[in-house]
């Protein structure tokens, strides 16, 4: 997710467009030979531009899925490719669906290790910003880290929390925690901070932000904090969630956290750029890029 743009009125895709398959799980064919010259270039300007910015903001479990993954510039990857590397090494799969797909759908297919994936590809006038998760977005934001065995992990075990959070009513709470790690999440490393969220690492405006720009908090994650904690779904982040490493996030798979919720559901929601006394704080942004938004006419 990048700042707003103004373009042309997108079709919608998916749920989002009232679309009901015939698969009871949404999937279908990913369609590679239907992709048209067009289509393999905006890939290509897309993967051109993000590859140049990532080294030294990228994490290095990203670059390495990266290297070990068929993905590269010249065309859409196919997914069938994708998949027999990382049955192989996680034992994940990328399934094709035609967009956004009903939450219990989306979990269920995370809960058994198939990663959904939008078959369709941005226009050249979005580059800057999709409303939809794409192609590119769930393909060369998510399908890199799939290839790390704590990713792996955790993103299965959230797919069987999300299912139980459903039937807890609590779903908003676990969204959050998928929201600030998944897709705009960042760890420690030994030369600094660095990016493993796929919404960061598709977004060409978003990876420089993140890191780069005085304005955003950048914050070490807790589970209470984080699902307590709103975000920004149609701009910038004002707040990123540091963890120390990736396994940090398989421990949060050992935790029952249906006692979590219940301490979470009374306690007053946080905005997006609030800063609490006892946050273990990274960088206290200056938030003078939200406030210039907030002030525009």
């Amino acid at each position: 997710m990048t700042a707003v743009q103004t373009t042309a009125a997108a079709p919608k895709h998916g749920l989002a467009a009232g679309e009901r398959p015939a698969r009871a799980d949404w999937t279908i064919d990913q369609g590679w030979d239907h992709y048209t010259p067009a289509d393999h270039a905006t890939w290509r300007t897309l993967f051109e531009r993000q590859t140049h910015l990532l080294p030294g903001r990228a994490c290095d479990e990203f670059v390495q899925g990266m290297r070990d993954l068929p993905i590269g510039p010249d065309r859409i990857p196919d997914f069938r490719a994708l998949s027999e590397v990382l049955l192989q090494r996680t034992g994940w799969q990328v399934v094709a669906v035609p967009g956004l797909v009903p939450d219990e759908v989306f979990f269920e297919h995370l809960a058994n290790r198939r990663f959904p994936a939008g078959n369709f590809i941005r226009r050249p006038d979005q580059l800057d910003y999709l409303e939809e998760p794409d192609v590119f977005h769930d393909v060369f934001g998510h399908v890199p880290m799939l290839m790390n065995p704590a990713i792996a992990d955790f993103i299965q075990a959230y797919g069987q929390g999300g299912l139980r959070a459903q039937r807890l009513g609590c779903l908003r709470h676990l969204a959050r925690l998928y929201w600030y790690t998944i897709e705009f999440g960042l760890l420690q490393q030994r030369e600094g901070l660095r990016l493993y969220g796929a919404g960061i690492a598709s977004s060409y405006a978003e990876t420089r932000f993140c890191l780069d720009d005085a304005s955003p908090n950048r914050i070490g994650l807790t589970l209470e904090r984080v699902m307590r904690t709103h975000y920004r779904i149609d701009d910038f982040q004002e707040t990123y969630f540091v963890i120390r490493d990736l396994d940090a996030l398989l421990e949060f798979t050992r935790i029952d956290f249906a006692p979590l919720y219940e301490r979470v559901q009374p306690l007053h929601e946080l905005q997006p750029g609030e800063v609490l006394v006892d946050d273990l704080v990274f960088t206290r942004g200056s938030g003078a890029y939200h406030a210039k938004r907030r002030s525009a006419p």
